[in-house]
């Protein structure tokens, strides 16, 4: 070490202030590595605030290719803090780059409070509060909406407060990117999952931390690397975020996956085996299979004006922004859910700002205030707004119970759920399909989505788009005449590439039929596996019985005795040979101990749930759940052996 050449170089810290910086390196540095973490010299600095230390390491300070601070990467963290407050001192407008202007005034002792000031963003019409990140140049920047961080912050500490693993991190600071930083290991992300979806990740796959050491960018990109694939499992929509992502710590990509995780968990809840009563919402001569149709998003719509009807009330919504924003709706929807607690007086109010924080008071009074400020209602935040919503019907539904009688008509409707479907439409929408599938039936009707399917699977095929209708630019549905012809065009193409299609036409999809329809989505699946498959096997397309094969050779290669006769073998649902599998394919990733005999189900679903985990965990995309596997769904575990090989590729 050059004391010398320090000086010299970071000429603006006084001899006291180097020696002092250098102390406490060599302090956190307690293993003589040379080295310490981003987050340890972050935490570190409590001269200044924690976003203005973090944007400087992460803007101004050059790293190497590990990502560790060393002692002259700190030394520099800290002349240019030094140099910034300086020159606030001096001009208390000048900007730093990843940082709005007017970040200035937490020059103190505190490390809580963002110094990314918010700005109004004029050429956004939702008019929220807006944080710019990123780095210094206009193409690496993003924009957060600092109401959403704050609100989204709440959630994970509400969530996760007394968590035995994570609870220990919280309460992250609600003002600044700390949450951020606590989620690249992605521990805090798959407890998030967890709740929304309980048992999506087998914790005990997960890397934890020993012996307080920070997880490596190897063991937390494994985290990633389950966060993201079960993230895509249970539904969310998951684009572009990579396990580096998570890694670095992307602001605008965490915090679009924890909002994906979020509206997850609370739409999850807008169903009818948890809140029968929404049978009382059915409109006249609908049935309730084509209620359930509808995406939750509607549902809440529909409840929302079945209850202003019912109040008497002229006005209807039909979206969470532009209808609820001047807190009318909302005033006369909460006097219905309780009169008692909730009056009708913010209607009196002609101030907006001052009308929905009265509404946000009344909603305190049902134990709803949760996801929404005033200044978020009043700008029409539709994020928020429809977690503010789906908060309320979750917690104070307002419908009549429904009568004894009633019941067995949805235990019977939900009898006929196909577990498949659920795989089928999470596979399509990983296609990137427009618009998204949320009832597969009812939304391949009209044939569109099926023909997206053949062009993305399917490398150079030909679309004859003179044959293909679209929707009408209003966005009303196609005639059945239309849709008809679209279908039968899919039941062509998929003749032409040597589906499989004896006894089906385009009415079969158009009318929904379940059995047929499953029949050609499947073959689709299959035909992108096959094309997979095809890379890894000198364009030769693999039988399930090679495929199988392949499986078995992984597990005499990790040393194990298990075997299938087919993917149809009962002896598949104790998860055995699967696990055996992913044994050979990653010595060293199962650890039998916690591997059950699988004599009940309880054991067998906990095998299933730790062989699932394990893949992701490997970075195979596993769209099955662990019933799929104890129930041993053939298709869909010839899925699960397909995804692995195609970590090959």
């Amino acid at each position: 070490m050059n004391i010398v050449k320090l000086q010299k170089k970071y000429s603006n810290l006084s001899q006291d202030s180097l020696f002092q910086s250098i102390e406490k390196f060599m302090s956190l540095d307690t293993e003589d590595k040379g080295y310490i973490t981003k987050q340890e010299a972050i935490s570190s600095i409590k001269d200044n605030s924690y976003d203005l230390v973090r944007n400087t390491l992460k803007n101004e300070v050059e790293l190497d290719a590990t990502g560790n601070v060393e002692l002259e990467d700190y030394i520099q963290l800290v002349s240019k803090l030094q140099d910034a407050k300086e020159n606030v001192q001096k001009a208390p407008t000048t900007s730093f780059p990843g940082i709005p202007v007017n970040a200035n005034k937490g020059f103190n002792n505190s490390s809580q409070g963002s110094q990314l000031s918010s700005s109004n963003n004029g050429g956004v019409s939702s008019g929220n509060s807006r944080i710019v990140v990123g780095g210094s140049t206009s193409g690496s920047q993003h924009t957060i909406n600092e109401e959403e961080r704050t609100e989204f912050t709440k959630h994970v500490n509400q969530t996760l407060a007394g968590d035995p693993d994570v609870g220990h991190y919280l309460p992250f600071p609600e003002d600044n990117f700390q949450m951020f930083d606590s989620c690249r290991d992605g521990l805090v992300l798959s407890k998030l999952i967890n709740d929304c979806v309980p048992d999506t990740i087998d914790t005990r796959v997960l890397n934890w931390p020993k012996n307080g050491k920070q997880l490596n960018n190897f063991t937390a990109g494994e985290n990633a690397n389950i966060v993201i694939n079960s993230a895509k499992a249970i539904g969310c929509v998951v684009v572009n975020v990579h396990p580096e992502d998570i890694i670095e710590g992307k602001e605008h990509l965490i915090m679009g996956l924890i909002w994906q995780i979020i509206r997850k968990g609370l739409l999850n809840r807008v169903d009818i085996k948890l809140h029968p009563e929404l049978y009382r919402l059915l409109e006249d001569d609908e049935t309730l299979e084509e209620f359930l149709r509808l995406a939750p998003e509607k549902i809440l719509i529909r409840w929302f004006n079945y209850h202003l009807k019912n109040a008497g009330w002229e006005r209807r919504v039909s979206n969470f922004s532009t209808d609820v924003k001047d807190g009318e709706n909302y005033t006369v929807l909460l006097n219905q859910l309780d009169s008692s607690l909730c009056s009708l007086s913010p209607l009196q109010t002609h101030d907006l700002t001052q009308r929905a924080e009265e509404v946000l008071e009344n909603a305190e009074r049902l134990d709803c205030r949760k996801y929404l400020t005033a200044k978020s209602l009043v700008s029409g935040n539709p994020k928020l707004n429809l977690a503010f919503v789906a908060h309320l019907f979750n917690t104070q539904p307002g419908l009549d119970p429904i009568e004894e009688a009633e019941k067995p008509e949805i235990e019977d409707f939900d009898a006929e759920g196909e577990r498949e479907a659920r795989v089928f439409t999470l596979w399509l929408n990983s296609l990137d399909v427009d618009p998204p599938i949320v009832s597969l039936f009812e939304d391949l009707k009209d044939g569109l989505v099926l023909i997206q399917a053949f062009q993305k699977i399917i490398p150079g095929i030909n679309i004859s788009t003179r044959k293909v209708n679209q929707k009408p630019a209003n966005g009303s549905e196609l005639s059945r005449f239309k849709q008809l012809e679209n279908n039968n065009y899919v039941v062509d193409l998929g003749k032409e590439n040597h589906f499989s299609l004896v006894g089906i036409d385009g009415s079969d999809i158009v009318d929904g039929n379940k059995l047929l329809t499953l029949g050609l989505v499947w073959q689709l699946m299959r035909r992108n596996i096959d094309l997979t498959m095809a890379e890894l096997s000198n364009g030769k397309p693999l039988s399930d019985l090679e495929i199988m094969k392949w499986g078995q050779d992984l597990v005499t290669k990790g040393g194990r005795s298990s075997s299938i006769r087919n993917f149809k073998d009962k002896s598949l649902e104790t998860s055995h040979w699967l696990l055996d599998v992913l044994n050979g394919l990653a010595p060293g990733y199962v650890d039998y101990s916690l591997v059950y005999p699988g004599k009940n189900e309880e054991e067998k679903y906990a095998n299933a749930k730790l062989a699932i985990s394990i893949a992701r965990k490997l970075g195979a995309l596993i769209w099955l759940v662990p019933e799929d596997i104890v129930e041993v769904r053939s298709r869909l575990i010839l899925t699960f052996v397909a995804s692995l090989m195609a970590l090959k590729k």
